[in-house]
């Protein structure tokens, strides 16, 4: 990489000459994360467990699975309070026990399916014809009251099989480095957000749409219903689910709702224009799970031994949770064996941090962020005042992996400008492995956002994207052969390093200016 991506914007020059200075960096024990990082790393066998043995990990069973798991093989590499954290209540979980779609007129043909979390069953292997409704507007619903019993539902849609002429997997070229380099910091953007506020509206209306519909199709004992999406082709399907309206019980759900690929769909909606009389063959059974509905954290530390210090704690975190079409490699399993990784690698150096190292294993997060959102409110910020409390202060960093598979080329700095040039100098010794970039930029969609929306540093890093956004989040190909062992491991090395050093520095990471210490 060109060294003009380290750091590109005046803003950060300027920054290094207030903060630069502070840290002398231990060469040695960088040294040896390295050696055992990448020499010796068990990060995919700790992948292989969560993904393969262990199975999806959506919340519920499937999670704690998982979660009690990580939790022993944490405290066996030597970390202690190793545990299992409540932080509220979740809701009922749920999980699939046999799926099964086939059309079987005008000629068999099977489907590859897969019900969205917290629908329904059909009792048993079913027989059934298609209803197929041409209108999106609630009013029009009304008129297909008496024709939807044993019916499975089909709504018309329009999406057209594009070809790509682009490669599924990519990595960020010198010119992307370079580019997010260059961002202006979060604060000095317009503030136009036109298009973000029509796409909420258009996804409010379709959803009360779909909402009425279900309600509708309960009552008169329709079977189930398809759906699908516009990037759910060649075989690669994007599968989530209506947590918020099944889990906590405010629509209890006995509708099978079935995820399939665009070609499939768009097949059945051509045959139903046309009157090809289409029969399909279903059996699906999915179960709810209500002995235990509190939500859950993995939490261990690596305890400080700094009597001025220990109190103070670096935190580094993922979400261990899943969406449940695979095994979650990519989304974020493999953030999960990274971060497991960082802190068996400073244990087994021989680490002792000035700062206690606390490493989190997140759940809920792909319904909203639920188990970091939870963890801050009750840990970190006084619900009274609503500012942070004693153990909220003493929070020095906080980092995050969750963008995939990909090696880490620097960290978003969230708007943190005087951060940048502590990075950049941690980020030096692994310029050589391709990490180099920082930028002023805000990421979202992830942990780190709970830490930052109160005032904490929280960060997340770079990733390359891979495959990431095309074949396997939230998608039946999140599995374990879509792992990059070579880029994991280096990220795992990375991450070790920077915990290493936010845990000796003299000072905590600078918090924003501009940041106010409250929780909005």
């Amino acid at each position: 990489m060109h060294h003009k991506l380290l750091l590109t914007s005046l803003f950060l020059g300027t920054a290094l000459l207030s903060y630069g200075q502070d840290d002398k960096l231990d060469m040695t024990m960088i040294q040896k994360i390295r050696t055992e990082g990448l020499e010796h790393s068990q990060v995919m066998e700790t992948a292989f467990y969560l993904t393969d043995v262990n199975g999806p990990r959506l919340q519920g069973p499937g999670f704690l699975k998982a979660a009690n798991w990580a939790k022993t093989k944490l405290n066996s590499w030597g970390l202690q309070n190793s545990r299992l954290e409540a932080w509220g209540e979740w809701g009922q979980g749920w999980g699939v026990e046999h799926s099964y779609l086939a059309m079987t007129a005008p000629y068999y043909k099977t489907i590859i399916a897969v019900p969205r979390a917290w629908s329904g069953s059909t009792n048993k292997l079913q027989s059934a014809d298609i209803l197929y409704i041409s209108s999106n507007d609630t009013t029009a619903l009304e008129s297909y009251r008496t024709k939807l019993k044993n019916k499975v539902i089909l709504l018309d849609q329009s999406f057209k099989g594009m070809p790509s002429f682009k490669a599924d997997a990519d990595r960020f070229t010198d010119e992307d480095l370079l580019k997010m380099a260059n961002e202006a910091p979060p604060a000095q953007r317009g503030a136009n957000d036109t298009t973000f506020r029509s796409r909420i509206m258009a996804m409010r209306t379709q959803n009360a749409f779909n909402q009425k519909m279900r309600k509708l199709a309960k009552q008169e004992g329709a079977i189930g219903m398809l759906n699908t999406t516009q990037t759910s082709k060649d075989g690669t399907l994007f599968v989530s689910g209506d947590y918020a309206n099944a889990a906590l019980g405010a629509t209890p759900d006995d509708l099978a709702d079935l995820s399939i690929a665009v070609e499939d769909y768009m097949t059945l909606c051509r045959l139903m224009k046309a009157g090809i009389p289409v029969k399909l063959e279903l059996d699906v059974k999915t179960k709810f799970y209500k002995d235990d509905t509190k939500g859950y954290n993995v939490l261990a530390e690596i305890p400080g031994t700094d009597p001025k210090l220990k109190d103070e704690v670096v935190m580094l975190g993922a979400h261990l949770d899943s969406w449940h079409a695979a095994t979650g490699a990519t989304d974020n399993a493999a953030g999960s064996s990274v971060m497991m990784e960082a802190v068996r690698i400073l244990n087994t150096i021989g680490a002792k941090p000035k700062r206690t190292i606390r490493i989190a294993l997140w759940s809920g997060e792909e319904q909203g962020l639920h188990g970091s959102k939870n963890y801050v409110a009750n840990h970190l910020v006084d619900k009274a005042t609503n500012k942070l409390t004693k153990e909220g202060e003493n929070i020095a960093a906080y980092f995050n992996v969750d963008n995939g598979t990909g090696k880490i080329r620097g960290i978003y700095l969230q708007g943190n400008l005087a951060a940048g040039p502590i990075f950049q100098q941690w980020l030096k010794p692994f310029n050589d492995l391709g990490a180099t970039t920082i930028t002023p930029a805000n990421t979202g969609g992830t942990d780190h956002q709970s830490f930052d929306r109160v005032g904490l540093p929280g960060f997340q890093f770079i990733q390359d994207r891979i495959e990431y956004n095309t074949r396997t989040h939230h998608t039946n190909m999140d599995t374990y052969d879509h792992l990059q062992p070579d880029d994991l491991k280096q990220a795992a090395t990375v991450v070790a390093s920077f915990v290493y050093n936010a845990a000796m520095r003299d000072q905590k990471i600078p918090r924003k200016a501009v940041a106010a210490q409250v929780a909005r």
